[in-house]
């Protein structure tokens, strides 16, 4: 971040001061993170929070944790400019939605990873296959599971069982 939102030589307003119409003194607790270049940046936050907030919980905290604590009021102050009703809040639940997707896409994929490394290995097992009327090809899984070629590969009941541990997804294959 810039040390200041003045330029030197001339004295030049924070973005904050502009906005106010005040005069920027020398010790503006705006100054170091509203620059005069960066005006949207101030015209957001004052819309959100308004500059006598903004002003006091500046002033409460330590000038270390100052950056961080504007960092976060511009990210909730532009989220609510996009979505006036949820905020950052809306799209932390827009991407745990995508996370959640995500999750069932991939644990639908490592299931059908190891339900074909079972069928092939049912088919280069020497009793996978068998002859037509031998006891292997009669009735056993491996033998329907080649008769059903015409059927997609499987079919899934999903259940998501949520646990304090986290989730767990278990499957139940039809065949």
């Amino acid at each position: 971040m810039k040390e200041s939102g003045r330029k030197q030589g001339a004295p030049s307003p924070c973005a904050a001061c502009k906005l106010l119409r005040r005069r920027c003194a020398q010790d503006c607790v705006f100054a170091p993170y509203f620059p005069a270049d960066e005006p949207q940046k101030f015209a957001n936050v004052h819309k959100v929070f308004g500059a006598s907030n903004v002003n006091k919980m500046l002033q409460e905290l330590p000038v270390h944790q100052r950056g961080d604590a504007v960092s976060s009021m511009v990210y909730e102050a532009n989220a609510r400019v996009r979505d006036p009703v949820y905020g950052c809040v809306g799209a932390i639940s827009s991407l745990q939605q995508q996370i959640d997707t995500l999750q069932t896409q991939l644990a639908l994929a490592q299931a059908e990873v190891v339900h074909l490394r079972v069928r092939q290995t049912a088919s280069v097992s020497p009793h996978g296959l068998g002859h037509p009327g031998s006891p292997s090809s009669s009735g056993s899984p491996s033998s329907r599971l080649m008769r059903s070629q015409a059927k997609p590969i499987f079919d899934m009941d999903m259940v998501v069982d949520q646990t304090s541990l986290g989730e767990s997804l278990w499957f139940h294959e039809e065949l």
